[in-house]
């Protein structure tokens, strides 16, 4: 034999067996947290296999240890249908809840004995995890539930998910990716240390890392995960599954992390007990949690009682009571918003509240200011809604200072000292100047999205980055930021192909059409259907800034306060200086009709609804106009068609009570060609 061959075939071994000791590893670490090796002989083994698969890049496989570290950078994330709807769950606040859920399982199974699985609920991200013949084969988000995002690559990265597992079985696991309480606060002291904004709680953190496209740097984050529910995909061994506590103990044998605080009870008051249990303990924990999970514990049970639309009827989320804390409210100031949103915000004597040290809260607009009659010196008492975002709940009266005065909103703003605006019939006030520097970072955010003007490259970290610099003072200079190339490539840790890309995109971005300026500019209420109608309608820019409120509102589907709003936009001074910039650097101002179009669909009337297969729903939208026809948001008697996806839902029931013809994809396709 040759010797070449001996080699390979001893690499082969070799690297089979450094595989094997490496999953163990990571189990032991990240499952059991009962390492028996070392970090350096854990890091001399996976430098060995890298090697071995560097020399041999054939013996490299998908589920491979050194997959961990993430690979290079992917543009995008695929749809991904899920097979089995992945269901929210029904919340429940108090123990009467509890009572009512127990009542209607007794009702549903008729007298039969049950009993009930009592999990943590995780404060994460639920994914979905598929195994092909014991390899990880894909993971996915939830998304709408039906619908996700192909992470498979980010989800490779975090070591308690076993790539490979001892049985040759095809199943589909789910359950939450959190990040442990220390690593998340080490990304934090990471950010901190490089002067970058830090990040404001753990799920959110876990959230935006599992959508970053570079899943190298997802796995620098570290994330975990625990499961939490099992199906085989073959319909002959999923039907000999009898209960959901046992399939947490199948996850358990091949070496999924299940969390030890699960519990089988027999009755809803052990449930209760196993709640106030829980929500003692919460803050020792390692993780975040804010509630409890009950599920009725047998599988044919569970089939029996069944699910409406959006949750299954057998399982419940007990969620825990919001923490409070009173502390003293020093002063209110005013927050300006990317559109010019003005926030009250209460700055507040610092305090220490789940898991986290507050020192401000919003106070939403000066209607909920004055229904609660806050002052600046009061004590107030505050809560974290939903454990993420703290706001002001009472004030506590009997602590009030006796020179107190009632809190008059300023009448202009904070930061250019323009006139605030309050459109009639609506709370908010708002700051009308787009140059307004408050509202610079966030316009550019919103411009350089992938649904407005599409420029890659230029994050929200790059963005302050080239405003701290002075690159960039609004949305008119990202178009000047090819005449600073040479300055941009010598800025520290910026590389001179990130650059390039910049300006690529930038120049690429010219050829977006009307609407997406328009939509891009950012015009409180225009979303990009709205700036799709009023390019429709208008075809340029000039006709848009001539029209009068009346004109604007004649329009189907554009009410008095977008009408408002858009006529404000174009009578302020700054904004129309903006649009002549961004005109002269070459944007589209004005509708063109696509080469070889056709009216097709002229005088009829489309709505869309459910997950598509072929289209997204902007496309789609885009489409149907092009020819000709109206995309409208609601079904009327005047709609023509409903073009349906999966989980139609209501739109679908109002067509067929009205008459509308209902059309799947593949009609519509038959319609426009």
């Amino acid at each position: 034999m040759p010797e070449d061959k001996i080699n390979k075939a001893a690499a082969e071994a070799k690297a089979k067996l450094l595989s094997r000791k490496i999953l163990d590893a990571d189990y032991r670490y990240y499952t059991l947290a009962n390492p028996d090796i070392d970090d350096y002989t854990y890091d001399m083994m996976m430098k060995e296999l890298q090697e071995i698969e560097a020399k041999f890049p054939e013996l490299k496989t998908p589920d491979s240890p050194t997959q961990r570290v993430g690979g290079s950078a992917s543009n995008e994330f695929n749809a991904v249908i899920h097979e089995v709807p992945m269901l929210s769950l029904s919340n429940s606040y108090d123990e009467n809840d509890l009572d009512e859920f127990d009542k209607r399982i007794q009702n549903l199974l008729k007298g039969e004995k049950y009993k009930y699985v009592c999990e943590l609920k995780f404060d994460g991200i639920a994914v979905s995890l598929t195994y092909s013949s014991g390899s990880f084969l894909q993971g996915a988000t939830r998304g709408d539930g039906t619908r996700g995002d192909d992470i498979t690559n980010n989800l490779r990265t975090i070591r308690a998910i076993p790539l490979r597992l001892e049985s040759k079985a095809s199943i589909e696991v789910r359950g939450e990716v959190f990040f442990m309480l220390k690593d998340f606060f080490r990304i934090n002291e990471e950010q901190e240390s490089l002067g970058e904004k830090k990040y404001a709680n753990p799920r959110n953190t876990a959230a935006g890392s599992l959508k970053l496209k570079d899943s190298r740097e997802v796995a620098a984050r570290k994330l975990n995960m625990f499961c939490y529910n099992l199906r085989f995909i073959d319909a002959k061994e999923e039907s000999k599954q009898k209960s959901h506590y046992e399939n947490l103990q199948t996850l358990k044998k091949l070496k999924f992390p299940v969390n030890d605080k699960t519990k089988v009870v027999n009755s809803i008051a052990e449930v209760k007990s196993f709640c106030d249990e829980i929500e003692l303990m919460r803050d020792k924990l390692p993780y975040e949690i804010d509630g409890v999970v009950v599920k009725v514990d047998s599988l044919e049970q569970q089939k029996k009682i069944g699910s409406i639309a959006k949750s299954p009827r057998w399982a419940i989320a007990y969620k825990f009571k919001a923490k409070q804390a009173v502390t003293k409210l020093k002063d209110i100031t005013l927050q300006v918003g990317r559109i010019g949103t003005i926030t009250p915000v209460a700055e507040l004597e610092p305090v220490f509240l789940a898991g986290s040290t507050i020192s401000r809260a919003t106070l939403h607009n000066s209607d909920e200011i004055e229904r609660k009659d806050i002052r600046v010196g009061d004590y107030v008492k505050i809560e974290k809604g939903g454990d993420v975002i703290p706001k002001v709940v009472e004030v506590v009266l009997d602590k009030r200072p006796r020179n107190s005065k009632p809190f008059e909103m300023p009448d202009k703003c904070p930061v250019c000292k323009q006139p605030l605006h309050r459109p009639e019939g609506e709370a908010n006030h708002y700051c009308t100047n787009s140059l307004c520097p408050a509202q610079v970072q966030g316009r550019m955010e919103h411009f350089v999205a992938r649904n407005a003007m599409d420029i890659e490259g230029l994050g929200f970290q790059i963005i302050e980055k080239f405003i701290q610099l002075g690159f960039l003072k609004d949305i008119t200079d990202i178009y000047l930021l090819p005449k600073h190339e040479k300055a941009l490539k010598s800025i520290e840790r910026f590389g001179e192909k990130s650059i390039d890309n910049i300006i690529a995109s930038i120049e690429r971005s010219k050829e977006r059409p009307f609407d997406k300026v328009l939509f891009a500019i950012g015009i409180r209420h225009v979303g990009d259907r709205t700036a799709r109608i009023l390019a429709k309608h208008f075809k340029n820019i000039d006709s848009i800034i001539s029209a009068g409120k009346e004109e604007i509102e004649s329009i189907h589907e554009i009410g008095p306060r977008i009408a408002e709003s858009v006529y404000d936009f174009f009578h302020t001074k700054a904004n129309l200086q903006m649009a002549d910039k961004l005109r002269k650097a070459g944007l589209k101002f004005e509708s063109e009709v696509p080469a070889g179009a056709s009216n097709k669909l002229e005088g009829l009337t489309f709505v869309v609804t459910g997950s598509l297969e072929k289209y997204k729903r902007e496309e789609v939208e885009e489409l149907i106009e092009s020819l000709g026809g109206k995309a409208s948001s609601s079904v009327s008697k005047k709609t023509n068609y409903l073009l349906a996806g999966a989980e139609a839902g209501s739109k679908l029931k109002k067509a067929e009570s009205l008459g509308v013809k209902v059309i799947d994809e593949d009609e519509f396709d038959k319609l426009i060609k």
